[in-house]
């Protein structure tokens, strides 16, 4: 018999670790620790800002792989966001986030050319995670109000859609001529006229 038990009281869970414990030689008791979008939420939002980079780079610039050099372009060093990382497993552990034998979502990835010494070449998240992962960071997105993530936002617009401050007002744009909002250009011909 398989049981799964997802939203349990505290109380439920109390009584039910008591039964399991009455009966723990007749029983085997394994733990899921496969990622869930709720899990991946959790140790996104229990990651310091660089770190939250790093793994989005990886899930989303990467789709699941990514060079270390990339990262490298953008982070900067590496050494604190793998030690973020890293730590953040067994504080879900600690706190109760996700249970023991929980893999964690980002490994190296060595130089096998050079196995004597320990340069990572890349990053990578197993397959069935990226998606995962990536419900999660959609989720962190809209609780931010996707301010800083806003190709993770469902509809958000490309910025090619923005009209330039700088162009002159298109035809049917919405920016009239007696509309009160000045545009970069008047301001730069009225500069001029002075």
């Amino acid at each position: 018999m398989k049981i799964t038990i997802e939203g349990a009281s505290e109380e439920f869970e109390r009584k039910l670790l008591d039964l399991v414990a009455e009966h723990r030689h007749e029983l085997t008791v394994t733990a899921d620790t496969d990622w869930t979008v709720e899990r991946a939420e959790r140790y996104l939002r229990s990651l310091p800002a660089g770190a939250r980079r790093f793994a989005e780079m990886v899930v989303v610039d990467g789709d699941g792989y990514i060079d270390a050099d990339q990262l490298r372009q953008v982070l900067g060093k590496l050494n604190g966001p793998t030690v973020a990382l890293s730590r953040a497993m067994p504080r879900g552990v600690r706190e109760g986030w996700w249970p023991e034998g929980t893999r964690a979502p980002i490994t190296a990835v060595y130089d096998p050319d050079n196995p004597s010494w320990h340069k990572n070449i890349a990053y990578q998240m197993a397959k069935e995670n990226v998606p995962i992962f990536r419900d999660a960071l959609t989720r962190l997105a809209i609780a931010k109000g996707a301010a800083d993530s806003p190709r993770l936002s469902p509809g958000a617009w490309d910025h090619g859609d923005a009209s330039s401050a700088l162009a002159p007002a298109a035809v049917g744009s919405g920016w009239a001529a007696e509309d009160d909002v000045p545009r970069a250009l008047d301001i730069l011909d009225e500069a001029e006229d002075r």
